[in-house]
């Protein structure tokens, strides 16, 4: 028995470009069962008669017709509810992509790794960047020549999951090859400026050149259906420079900004091992180190954090930061009076470290270094449990699963050399609150009291390590009630060490009308713990607003300047989902359409910045060095509705076949309620104000809408792809009128691929092929963009178009 891949995919929902080859096949020795199993336990639910929206993507097909080789952004182009931009000039998010679904927070989306819990990062994002005040998982530590498919579940699932599962479940599949070798070879380039095209200017005609090479290797193991399958990954990649000074003469504090500078290595290993009739071993092992290098925002040459006898010309300081992120995953299969039992053991690692190059120490006058290590981060994090399934004979089938969780978490906080944070006096001692006025280094052309720490990013004051435990119990039931109608119920109970208890529950059912239309919907609760970062982090730094520079100190949680202002301990949040939909399938249309209502209840972001003047004059005496304060807080209500479409045909034209996808996601989010302390009311436009709510809002465009058609004749493939961002509105620095507005933007990939023979083939085409950009931003010459350019990461970002060609090997 032979069954097109496509029609599965486009069953359950399959976005345009997650079937691109149209002849691909499961044989009857495949499993179908492997297809999609993320929102199910049951072995035997495909993702034809799954109760909610899963997605898959085909990654080898995907990459090669679309030219990207990072996780992130293949999702940000394929997948119509995902969104992740490129940062620049916002310190540790610039070697990474803050990445939403359906618009909420980067942490509200679980990862997974085949199945098993995936760690965050270590990094929270602070400055300059979507998501601000949370942490999220690191999907680019997963490199794409590893991954066989990726599973969206759009839709909750912390009763199923745990913790982080609010807006639904990203599981990455890695390859189960178990013989010969797969090698890709990818080169991209920049092709910036078109003729006639003076909006903006770029001191290079091509930049961003990109190098990616991977290798897949996989082979059997023993005779019983063991296999190995492991994979290295090399990317080298030079930054993109768009200068921050377009030709029509505005001005910017930055000279420079754009991509960073990277050098990726991976490798990752899948290997399986039966041990004996009836008990399997598995391990998981990853490693990746990312080195990234980007600029900061510009020092002019009187700028108060700049000594003219070192950069008589201003300078533009330069973030090196070097991730080192580690996973291994270990675990045995088994049968115990027939139940499936798996018992596992997921160990995964996050350190992120900066050096701060082309930079001082301004305090420190001409005697200052101009490279800083700052210090940095790191989390870890392992999970040990077990889960157990059995299919029983009741109505047409009851699956019933259950397991448990423990899970430890440690986060540390590494501390800089001293000079890297420290303001210095004119004896060169370390400035205390004791300091005397006079004592304090001034810059001789404004008076202005000289900032301390390395310029673009201060290193970290403080070190330490905080840990806590989790326990989970979980339970998860299907039941065909009938061949054409299906329950499940879920359940799940946690418990943290830090703040308490909380038990979720999830209720779904499918009901197929006829065998080509059926409805499916679900209600369930859920929550997300507040992460170690949230509630330890502290940093003091200093800040461009509006052309100014300020020292403003993001204070930890549990730190005395949070509790003197008022600031509560944080508290989980929690969620109430709601999903209903449709699906429709023939031999050559698949419709689907998904409404969702999503209400978040206590989100955790980061608050505005506070003045001196507004914080309780108790805090103002006790803290005379700040020019302002922020804080972590579960400071605002959200509600979130929506509506998912996917349409997709597929028919023989000429000699070839043709396939049409048409995805689209209308995603509507407003803040309900702000949840100012007692001690800060009548200042709610502070604590959360209108530039921090539009950041909230703007996570995702309002619609986004994808176009992809794929014709395949012969050994000739072309791929044609269009996608509509919908506008965006952003406030700048000048306040609740000082408006932002990005028109709708369209962009254009187009790839031609042809096979050479069955182990070689070469893909050519170009992202982003009319090179276009985000509005342009007048104000940018008071300074008011968050990334301090010409125009913020929003929509399809600023890299521009690229060229690229892809070469795939096998033997």
């Amino acid at each position: 028995m032979r069954l097109k891949y496509t029609s599965i995919l486009f069953l359950g929902t399959a976005s345009m470009l997650y079937s691109q080859n149209t002849n691909d096949t499961i044989s009857k020795e495949s499993k179908i069962d492997e297809v999609s199993i993320t929102g199910s336990r049951n072995k035997k639910r495909t993702i034809t008669n799954t109760p909610v929206p899963v997605d898959v993507i085909d990654i080898k097909q995907v990459s090669q017709s679309t030219g990207q080789i990072e996780v992130n952004q293949l999702l940000q182009f394929s997948a119509p509810s995902f969104n992740s931009n490129k940062q620049s000039g916002s310190d540790g998010a610039d070697a990474t992509d803050p990445a939403t679904l359906r618009g909420l927070g980067p942490d509200q989306t679980l990862l997974l790794l085949n199945g098993k819990r995936y760690h965050q990062s270590s990094l929270i994002n602070v400055f300059g960047t979507k998501g601000r005040g949370n942490t999220g998982s690191d999907m680019n530590t997963i490199p794409i020549g590893a991954i066989k498919r990726i599973e969206v579940l759009r839709d909750g699932a912390s009763a199923q999951y745990g913790s982080d599962a609010i807006a639904g479940v990203i599981n990455v599949i890695l390859n189960d090859r178990n013989h010969g070798f797969e090698g890709n070879a990818f080169y991209g380039m920049n092709l910036f400026k078109s003729p006639g095209n003076n909006d903006v200017v770029s001191d290079h005609k091509v930049d961003g050149t990109t190098f990616d090479f991977s290798g897949n290797l996989g082979t059997k193991i023993g005779n019983k259906g063991g296999f190995g399958n492991f994979t290295v990954e090399f990317v080298n990649k030079d930054r993109t420079i768009r200068n921050a000074n377009p030709e029509k003469g505005y001005e910017s504090p930055r000279e420079k900004f754009g991509d960073a500078k990277s050098q990726n290595v991976y490798f990752f290993g899948n290997v399986e091992l039966p041990l004996s009739d009836g008990l399997k071993f598995y391990s998981r092992q990853g490693f990746s180190y990312r080195k990234t290098n980007a600029y900061a925002w510009t020092r002019t040459p009187d700028a108060d954090g700049n000594i003219p006898e070192i950069y008589p010309n201003g300078f533009n300081p330069i973030e090196d930061t070097s991730i080192t992120d580690f996973t291994f995953d270990n675990g045995l299969k088994f049968k115990v009076a027939n139940w499936d039992v798996d018992f596992y053991n997921a160990f995964g690692s996050n350190r992120f470290t900066y050096q701060i190059d082309n930079t001082i120490n301004a305090t420190l006058g001409v005697k200052s270094p101009t490279s800083f290590n700052a210090g940095g981060h790191s989390l870890l994090q392992n999970t040990t449990g077990f889960n157990a399934s059995k299919q029983f004979k009741v109505l047409e089938g009851l699956n019933v699963a259950f397991g448990s969780e423990f899970r430890y978490e440690q986060f540390e906080l590494i501390k800089g050399e001293e000079a890297s944070y420290a303001m210095y006096d004119i004896n060169g001692n370390v400035v205390t609150a004791d300091t005397p006025e006079a004592l304090l280094v001034t810059n001789p052309l404004s008076g202005d009291v000289r900032p301390g720490g390395s310029q673009g990013f201060p290193g970290y004051s403080q070190e330490f390590k905080k840990n806590r435990n989790n326990f989970a119990a979980y339970v998860d039931t299907e039941l065909d009630i009938t061949k054409k109608w299906m329950i499940s119920a879920a359940g799940r109970f946690e418990n943290y060490n830090d703040f308490g208890s909380t038990l979720n529950g999830k209720f779904a059912t499918r009901y197929a009308f006829t065998p080509q239309f059926a409805f499916r919907g679900s209600v369930s609760t859920g929550f997300r713990a507040p992460s170690l970062a949230q509630k330890y982090y502290s940093l003091q730094f200093t800040n461009f607003q509006g052309g100014n520079l300020v020292t403003i100190q993001l204070a930890a949680n549990d730190s005395d300047l949070a509790q003197q202002s008022g600031i509560s301990q944080l508290k989980q949040e929690t969620s109430l989902n709601g999903s209903a939909g449709f699906t429709f399938n023939t031999a050559k249309f698949t419709a689907t359409i998904d409404g969702y209502y999503i209400k978040v209840k206590d989100r955790i972001v980061l608050t505005g910045n506070f003045s001196r003047d507004d914080l309780p004059e108790d805090v103002q005496l006790k803290y005379p060095f700040i020019d302002q304060a922020q804080f972590f807080s579960n400071a605002i209500d959200t509600r979130t509705k929506g509506v998912d479409i996917i349409l997709s045909y597929t028919d023989d034209l000429g000699p070839g076949k043709l396939t049409a996808t048409l995805a689209g996601n209308y995603n509507d989010m407003e803040i309900t309620k702000v949840n100012a302390p007692e001690k800060l009311k009548g200042k709610e436009d502070i604590f959360l104000s209108a530039r921090e709510k539009a950041f909230i809002l703007a996570s995702a465009p309002k619609t986004k809408v994808n176009l992809n058609l794929n014709y395949k004749i012969n050994k000739f493939n072309a791929n044609v792809q269009l996608v509509r961002f919908d506008k965006v509105k952003l406030i700048g620095y000048g306040g609740a009128d000082d408006y932002q507005l990005y028109g709708a933007k369209v962009t254009t990939d187009i790839s031609f691929g042809y096979e050479f023979s069955k182990n070689l083939n070469l893909t050519i085409g170009s992202k982003n092929l009319f090179n276009r950009y985000p509005t342009l931003q007048t104000a940018a010459v008071d300074g008011n963009t968050e990334s301090g350019g010409i125009f913020d990461p929003v929509q399809m970002g600023f890299a521009g178009r690229q060229a690229f060609a892809r070469l795939n090997f096998k033997f």
